[in-house]
């Protein structure tokens, strides 16, 4: 239960922000903070008070809401896109739940960080980094920064992410069951990635 705030000049401007967190499924971010033009003594204040907890670097919950890993991840490493086995997790391709998060960063990223906090990184130039970005949600119902299926199901494919061959399968089956596949743009990232043959041989069993 939410706790009532009481008292203040600012209690408005902190019932507002309360009420901008239940309607944001109890978090709010540091940038949309700073979106919403919130004062930081604000924020400062509602944590104080047992109002909101600080409950990761950049972001803030309700005291009864359960953290999400992938949103803090997502926070933490602005540049960060969840792909391979996460993206297919978070595409409903795969029943695996991942116990290390993938994430595809530029190449002049620095990694140095990134392994402390249980994530496998991948590197990829610019040009391919920014293809095929897209909005998807965690488990906990937060959008965060993920590569589309087809975009997903062509890097399972490159021989450098070593995807496990009866993962690749499974994916590929349930890609083909949806009704919203696009396999003109699965062949288009097949092309990017240099997976043609391979995209093309399982596409000839399965469909």
């Amino acid at each position: 239960m939410v706790k009532n705030i009481k008292g203040g000049e600012n209690m408005t401007k902190q019932a507002a922000v309360m009420e901008l967190v239940k309607k944001n499924k109890g978090v709010i971010t540091a940038k949309e903070i700073s979106n919403e033009n919130i004062s930081p003594g604000i924020i400062y204040y509602l944590v104080k008070k047992g109002f909101l907890l600080h409950s990761s670097r950049g972001i803030y919950t309700l005291p009864n809401v359960i953290e999400d890993e992938f949103l803090n991840l997502q926070v933490r490493f602005k540049r960060g896109i969840f792909s391979n086995e996460t993206a297919l997790f978070l595409w409903n391709l795969t029943d695996l739940t991942p116990n290390i998060y993938n994430m595809t960063f530029p190449t002049n990223y620095n990694l140095t960080n990134i392994y402390k906090k249980g994530v496998k990184p991948n590197q990829i130039k610019a040009s391919l980094y920014e293809q095929g970005i897209t909005t998807v949600n965690s488990p906990m119902g937060n959008n965060i920064k993920c590569y589309s299926k087809e975009r997903t199901l062509c890097d399972i494919l490159r021989p450098k992410n070593a995807v496990d061959i009866q993962i690749v399968v499974d994916a590929f089956k349930r890609y083909v069951k949806e009704k919203e596949r696009n396999i003109p743009e699965l062949s288009f990232f097949a092309k990017q990635l240099g997976v043609q043959e391979k995209v093309r041989s399982y596409l000839e069993v399965l469909l």
